[in-house]
């Protein structure tokens, strides 16, 4: 599964492996008409107003959410609905817009819902709560870990006071969706939701790496807005589908290593800032992860139609039909007559009598200019003639 995700998966099947990935199919299954429920209730007036603003600005261009009103934007309306039901404490955040239009790109609302449940849960839980802190200590796991993929970048970003929620909040909490072309999205996509979140990590490294990576580059990045607008305005080359994905497989770091850095980063937080005020449960890094912590129900994975074809039952003067013997073609009686029948070694075999067929155009002379005999099966005579002109 790993290595698919890795070439990328097919898009007729996206849509489903992303749903079955997270934990979403379980989910749904175990929340039967939930997601019914969350959608008809009224919400909060304060939430529903900032939604209802941020609608049209989700992928404007994309034919799903182009028109006002229409069908892409009441979905996307119902899941982030749902989710401030369903996640009263937490609300809505503006960078789960993007993510729940993506979403429902490849799916319908009810698993982009699930979907979005366990991405906010599961993958990146507390990006999205009061104050960011969440996001905030993974920008210092990604600022360490620079150190070793690219020292230039971490000496260049340090020295200018470049703090890392600056470049990667919205790299982070849009899952890159808003960052990157769309065929890299997806592709980032399919490894971020089969092995977590150290993929986003994996991403960030490159970005930076081959950004601020050397001399040369830096040399018209002489403060810190020079070196956002270098950060904000990447060179395609390294956004390309093609080189992102192997470098990203390249670049080597672990579920390990990103929790070792989180585990020293959140004792820098404590001696700085206190206890963390969002208390968000553990990250689950990858498919994996998730279906270990919780195995789900053979039935729960089951797949349903979702189309359905009612049995084809036949028409009652059709079945009659059918039940009658069918006739047999009786041959006329002079064509019969007509027929002379040769027996030779054993088979039947049947000639017929030549016809004469009548010309109405005489030809001038007396002359006949009907079509020459062919010659006969074993007859030595050639088809050529000094008389063609093609041969």
């Amino acid at each position: 599964v790993k290595e698919r995700c890795q070439k990328g998966i097919p898009p007729s099947l996206r849509g489903r492996a992303w749903l079955y990935l997270t934990g979403g199919k379980a989910k749904k299954e175990q929340n039967k008409s939930k997601f019914e429920e969350l959608k008809n209730h009224p919400g909060d007036p304060k939430w529903l107003d900032v939604i209802e603003r941020d609608l049209h600005r989700q992928f404007p261009f994309h034919e799903m959410f182009a028109s006002k009103g229409g069908l892409g934007q009441k979905d996307l309306l119902d899941v982030l609905k749902a989710y401030t039901v369903y996640r009263s404490e937490e609300g809505y955040c503006q960078a789960q817009a993007p993510i729940a239009a993506l979403l429902l790109m490849h799916m319908p609302a009810e698993d982009a819902f699930w979907t979005l449940v366990q991405i906010c849960e599961k993958y990146i839980p507390g990006y999205y709560s009061t104050g960011l802190e969440a996001i905030q200590l993974d920008g210092e796991i990604l600022f360490s870990m620079l150190r070793r993929v690219s020292p230039v970048a971490h000496r260049h970003l340090k020295k200018q006071n470049v703090e890392p929620v600056l470049y990667m909040t919205e790299w982070f909490m849009c899952a890159f969706c808003r960052t990157l072309p769309w065929a890299s999205v997806l592709r980032v996509w399919d490894m971020f939701l089969c092995e977590g979140v150290k993929i986003l990590f994996k991403v960030g490294l490159v970005l930076l790496k081959y950004s601020l990576g050397t001399q040369e580059k830096l040399k018209g990045c002489h403060g810190l807005y020079e070196t956002m607008e270098l950060l904000r305005s990447i060179n395609p080359q390294y956004t390309h589908e093609a080189f992102l994905v192997h470098e990203i497989m390249e670049l080597k770091i672990s579920e390990k290593d990103i929790e070792k850095e989180h585990q020293a980063q959140l004792r820098r937080w404590k001696e700085s800032h206190g206890d963390l005020r969002c208390k968000s449960p553990p990250r689950m890094h990858g498919a994996k992860a998730i279906i270990t912590a919780e195995p789900p129900n053979r039935l729960e994975l089951k797949q349903k139609p979702t189309i359905i074809v009612d049995p084809f039952l036949p028409d009652t003067a059709d079945q009659e039909n059918a039940d009658e013997p069918k006739k047999s073609l009786l041959e006329p009686e002079k064509a019969r007559g007509s027929r002379k029948t040769k027996k030779k070694n054993g088979h039947i075999s049947s000639t017929f009598p030549p016809q004469e067929v009548f010309n109405p155009h005489p030809s001038p002379n007396g002359l006949s200019l009907g079509p020459k005999p062919e010659p006969t099966q074993g007859s030595k005579e050639s088809l050529a003639s000094n008389d063609d002109t093609y041969l």
